[in-house]
This record gives C-alpha cells, sequence and structure tokens, in this order.
C-alpha cells in the first residue's frame, strides 16, 4: 500500500504525468450527458466504474510504457455540496461518492504502479462557482467551511493529496489551503487563466501565488495551471520572476480559443497534439520545477503520448 503524504515523490526531480480532459472526453468522445458538467455520478453504477477506470487505463499505459510517474485524480471535480444538490445528491451521498472514488484510483495504482512509475493518488475539487467566471465571491473563511467537507473526506482515504482546480480567484484558494491544513493532506491549487494571463478576476498570475503564499506560509505543496492554452500564459512566465519556482504542474487545453468561445462550442476543438507537446517543451525550459505534465479540455491520450515524446 502505497502512502506518499510525508514525502510526495512529485517533489523531486522525476517527470510525472496526467490524464487528459476527463468530461470534454465523456461528452465529445463517448457521446455522454454530463448535467452540470459532472463526471461523478458515473460511480454510481458498475458500468459507470467501469468506463472511468478504462479511461484511466490508457493514460496509465502510456506512463509504464515511458517510465514516467503518473498522477490520478479521483472524477470528483463537482462532487462538493453546491453541485451535488443541484444533481439530487444528499452530503452522505457526495461522502460515499468521493471515498468510493478514491478507492477505484487505489486498485488502478495497484495494477500499474512500478519502481520507474510511481503513482500518486489526488482527491479532485473544484470551484463553488464557474471556474470560468468570478461571479459572487466567498470570503476565505467561507472557502473553508465550503471545501473542508469534501476535503476532510479525502483526508480519511488513501488519496496522497488534493487539487484544487480551475480556481480564479484568491480567497477560494486560500480557504481550501486553510482546509487541507487542518486536515492535515498536502494540498495543490491549479489556477486557470485567461487569453491575457491574467485570472478570470483580473488578477496576475504571480500576484494570486504570492498571495496565497503569504496567507498560509507557503502551505500549497506546489502550483499549478489548468485549464487555459500554453500560448496564453507563455509570455507571464517569459519574466522569470522568483513565483514560477512555486509552479510546478501544468495541465492545458487543447484549444487556443478563450473560455467563452469554448463554453458556446457544439463541437470539440482538439487542436494539434503534436504542436501541444513541442509547446510543453519551452514551458519546461521556462519554469525549472516543472515536472508535472497533462491535459485539460479538448486532450486526450494522444495529446499526452505527444507531451511526453516531446518532454521525456
Amino acid at each position: 500500500m502505497a502512502k506518499y503524504r510525508n514525502d510526495l515523490p512529485v517533489l523531486h526531480d522525476s517527470l510525472f504525468i496526467t490524464d487528459g480532459g476527463l468530461e470534454t472526453t465523456l461528452v465529445f468522445h463517448e457521446g455522454m450527458e454530463l448535467p452540470e458538467f459532472a463526471a461523478f455520478p458515473l460511480m454510481d453504477n458498475a458500468k459507470g466504474r467501469t468506463l472511468l477506470a478504462a479511461y484511466f487505463r490508457q493514460y496509465l499505459a502510456i506512463a509504464v510504457q515511458q517510465g514516467t510517474g503518473f498522477i490520478l485524480d479521483s472524477p470528483t471535480w463537482r462532487a462538493s455540496a453546491g453541485w451535488g444538490k443541484k444533481l439530487g445528491y444528499s452530503d452522505e451521498a457526495l461522502d460515499k461518492i468521493n471515498r468510493d472514488s478514491i478507492q477505484l484510483l487505489v486498485e488502478l495504482r495497484d495494477e500499474y504502479e512500478t519502481e520507474q512509475s510511481r503513482v500518486v493518488i489526488s482527491g479532485c475539487i473544484g470551484p463553488r462557482g464557474d471556474g470560468y467566471a468570478t461571479g459572487e465571491k466567498m470570503t476565505a473563511d467561507e472557502a473553508t467551511a465550503y471545501h473542508g467537507t469534501q476535503i476532510d473526506t479525502f483526508s480519511r482515504t488513501q488519496a496522497d493529496l488534493v487539487t484544487a482546480y480551475t480556481m480564479n480567484c484568491t480567497e477560494e484558494a486560500i480557504g481550501i489551503t486553510r482546509a487541507a491544513n487542518a486536515a492535515q493532506i498536502p494540498v495543490v491549487i491549479g489556477f486557470t487563466v485567461e487569453t491575457d494571463g491574467r485570472l478570470p478576476s483580473g488578477q496576475r498570475l504571480g500576484d494570486a501565488i504570492n498571495a496565497v503564499d503569504d496567507a498560509s506560509r507557503h502551505a500549497p505543496a506546489w502550483y499549478m495551471i489548468n485549464c487555459a492554452h500554453p500560448t496564453h500564459f507563455k509570455e507571464v512566465l517569459s519574466a522569470g520572476e522568483t513565483w514560477t519556482d512555486r509552479i510546478r504542474a501544468v495541465r492545458a487545453n487543447a484549444s487556443i480559443k478563450s473560455h467563452a468561445e469554448l463554453d458556446e462550442a457544439t463541437e470539440l476543438d482538439a487542436g494539434n497534439p503534436e504542436e501541444l507537446g513541442k509547446q510543453f517543451r519551452e514551458l519546461r525550459s521556462l519554469l525549472g520545477n516543472l515536472n508535472v505534465l497533462g491535459g485539460c479540455c479538448g486532450t486526450d491520450h494522444q495529446h499526452i503520448a505527444s507531451i511526453v515524446k516531446h518532454c521525456v
């Protein structure tokens, strides 16, 4: 039974990859309807769990073949109280979904992990609202209370850490960090940016990272940029400021389109997997600590294979 909480292997120099865009794969490749863009209801039945396991296996196979590590994220981006209520789930049902999701990943880890391909299990957390728009902001205290329940559930499983995806403001990120500290589980904060490299709130990415670090005594294990194309934030990273050392992960979109354009899209824009792989190689030259590489909206195993080809 692997337990890495006290010494996450990602914090060393080895390369880790992730999966691609789970929800966009299910919608556009599998033809599924995902109310509220939520994948966690698939954990409710054997067919859904089998589909999720098959999805992750194709990425785990790439990691084993290439000798990289792998971060397994639970399909629980929407499995928090507000979204669960919209989909008819009680608090007890959500707790079970979150626990069962980690157990599925534990079984996959036991099946695929090798000495060369270490597998880290992450409890996935999403924003309370729309990740693309700030909407009604929470205070840090409100975010701690809201996300604390899901984080506490993950802390009582075999999850090695929790990862907050598509954060668009610092208050929610600070609250999540505090909740993770209280639950004594490592946390990763993933910020999303618009085409100008700024958060949807308009804040500079570096200012957001510094704000969370200052408020939490540098508590996040590392930071991530997700749900944006490399062309949206490459220039922001080029200045070589010290905050970029805190970025260890990038999970990029396939498309160069803005969030607003993607929201309106009725067809998948898969971009250019080969080009995306080259762009990740360029990002690694800009970010000295970048060693977690993966996809977000519109990406699939072809994009991840290209990223590995250009970065290993």
